[in-house]
């Protein structure tokens, strides 16, 4: 005998739960960056920040490349989770380009100078290895927590909110490495970060995507 349909419906939604409400994007950005933030507070305590102040002074590719890292880490975390909202427009993914054309523009800068930095040298490839080790391995934890995040705001493009994702905790990495990077700009020193971005990205992209992926409900007996 069925059931009359308004007691079908109380039975239902007994069960349901009421459901959080999900922060607004600029406010899950601003929490990002926050913990961003603290963790390079931390790092901060064990870095000569004073040197630190030197290297970005000396010369403006340096701070520039800088300022355009942290740009990008800001805008690609904005783009990351306006991207996570079903209603947004792919379009957000374009957002971190002008920090990342900064990014890239002052790092060549500093490679096309003919003169190293006074108390600073090139790095060699064994300092492009600690670089590449930094940057990939902060890499995890902040894509952790970004994939954590963005994970209940069940994103239509998962694939491309990861991988913006990805570039948005890269872009941190390498903002927080300048506390560890004595090293003057070159040419092998850049492809070891592009690289390292790339597979953060691409990584991101991969194992974020399938997390973020909607799971297929199983069949109705």
């Amino acid at each position: 005998m069925s059931l009359p349909l308004d007691d079908l419906i109380g039975q239902l939604g007994a069960s349901l739960r009421p459901v959080r409400r999900l922060p607004g994007p600029l406010v899950r950005t601003g929490t990002w960056l926050g913990i961003v933030a603290g963790l390079g507070l931390v790092l901060a305590c064990f870095a000569k920040l004073d040197a630190i102040a030197h290297r970005l002074a000396s010369v403006p590719d340096m701070w520039m490349a800088v300022a355009g890292a942290a740009l990008t880490a800001i805008l690609a975390a904005v783009a990351t989770f306006e991207l996570s909202l079903p209603d947004r427009h792919p379009a957000w993914a374009l957002l971190p380009i002008p920090g990342l054309a900064l990014w890239i523009g002052a790092t060549g800068l500093g490679c096309l100078r003919h003169w190293v930095i006074p108390d600073m040298h090139p790095a060699t490839m064994r300092d492009t290895g600690d670089c590449f080790s930094f940057i990939v391995g902060l890499s995890i934890p902040l894509s952790i927590v970004t994939v954590m995040m963005i994970r209940r705001a069940c994103p239509l493009r998962p694939g491309l909110t990861a991988a913006v994702g990805g570039l948005a905790v890269s872009a941190a990495a390498a903002t927080l490495l300048t506390l560890f990077h004595p090293y003057d700009a070159s040419a092998i020193d850049m492809l070891v970060h592009v690289v390292a971005v790339s597979l953060v990205v691409l990584a991101n992209r991969a194992m974020g995507g399938w997390v973020l992926s909607p799971k297929p409900s199983l069949p109705r007996l």
